[in-house]
């Protein structure tokens, strides 16, 4: 009989049965633990994860089961990198920003104020040299990345108040992931780091003015609207903000070739569902957010461009002590310069011509 015949004929069982199966379904049983940076009220943060695992064990036959645990279930939301780099779980799912106390090159693998978008991140990493120079970074933390979802653009955050100039962001206690921060504070606001699940709280209490999270979707999900109406665009410190799947090295080393290429096909699957979730669902969800009395507004030009100096003051800074961020910097930002040169041209002239039109 015709191999190809027996096997559509036979089916799955059959084959196995016949030795013809791929050699993936030979393999022991593996089972891992991996660590989420958010709650599990957040399906798209949070349920990447979830998609992740199920399409490892539909690939391996159930053969490779991977359960997901959400921020603080075993790990603190900004306990990921220590949990993955000591073995205390053999992968996580996080912000790199988050971690820029430790290392300022971190944020290079997530997002930068004034940096790249969703599309011109995942080019850097796939066809730049992102991931090659992340790669060789994150060795010293016994770790192996992979892009592993992106928001794309997000909103600039819920406020008690408008914004109307730069004067008026002063002293502002402003909830800001990562490593915007840094450049809120050099124009006045004053950054607070705090954990997804904790927001609203603090929001609530009034112990913080303000507060970013990603956009209507999510932010929809945390209730912020309740207790500050005013919502800001654009998040100029997180215009591609990409989430990345860690795995610890030595767990990673010991997989067969079958399982590596699996992670890595399964996470690219992630990387691009993640980004289309919230394109298709944030729409809807602003939508209902000023229906339901949310006030938007745009960051007003002169903190625009004073925030956009001082992130380029910043990074050179930055560059003269740390010659790790200096060396993927250097190469990031040639990307950015050549990339938007690029979708000035097309992107940014369809899309302005597409906004303004009357469909």
């Amino acid at each position: 009989m015709e191999r190809r015949s027996f096997v559509r004929g036979a089916g799955l069982a059959g084959a196995l049965a016949a030795g013809v199966a791929p050699a993936v379904h030979a393999q022991a049983t593996i089972r891992w633990r991996l660590t989420s940076s958010f709650p599990k009220s957040l399906d798209t943060l949070f349920g990447v994860n979830d998609v992740f695992a199920k399409k490892v064990s539909d690939m391996t036959g159930g053969k490779f089961q991977i359960s997901t645990h959400a921020a603080g279930e075993i790990i603190p939301a900004f306990g990921t990198i220590d949990a993955v780099q000591n073995g205390t779980v053999e992968m996580a799912n996080t912000a790199p920003y988050y971690y820029f106390g430790k290392d300022e090159t971190f944020a290079l693998s997530c997002a930068i104020p004034f940096g790249l978008n969703s599309r011109q991140m995942t080019a850097w990493y796939y066809e730049g040299n992102g991931l090659k120079l992340m790669r060789e970074f994150y060795a010293k933390y016994n770790i192996v990345n992979f892009p592993m979802g992106n928001t794309g653009a997000q909103m600039g955050g819920w406020f008690r108040k408008e914004i109307k100039s730069l004067a008026d962001f002063k002293g502002v206690k402003f909830r800001v992931g990562g490593f915007g921060g840094k450049v809120v504070e050099r124009i006045g606001g004053v950054p607070q780091n705090i954990p997804g699940g904790e927001i609203y709280q603090a929001l609530e209490k009034g112990t913080i003015d303000a507060a970013e999270w990603v956009g209507p979707y999510d932010d929809q999900k945390l209730g912020f609207f309740k207790v500050a109406p005013f919502y800001a665009y654009p998040g100029w410190w997180e215009g591609g903000p990409q989430l990345e799947l860690h795995v610890n090295q030595k767990a990673y080393d010991g997989l067969s070739s079958e399982y590596k290429a699996i992670i890595e096909c399964a996470s690219a699957f992630c990387h691009h569902d993640m980004q289309a979730k919230y394109d298709a669902k944030n729409a809807a969800a602003l939508k209902q957010l000023v229906a339901g009395g949310a006030k938007l507004f745009p960051f007003p030009r002169d903190l625009m461009d004073a925030a956009f100096k001082e992130a380029g003051a910043l990074y050179s800074e930055i560059s003269a002590k740390n010659a790790s961020w200096k060396k993927v910097f250097d190469d990031y930002s040639a990307f950015r310069r050549d990339a938007n040169l690029w979708f000035r041209f097309t992107e940014a002239g369809f899309d302005n011509f597409m906004q303004s039109a009357r469909l």
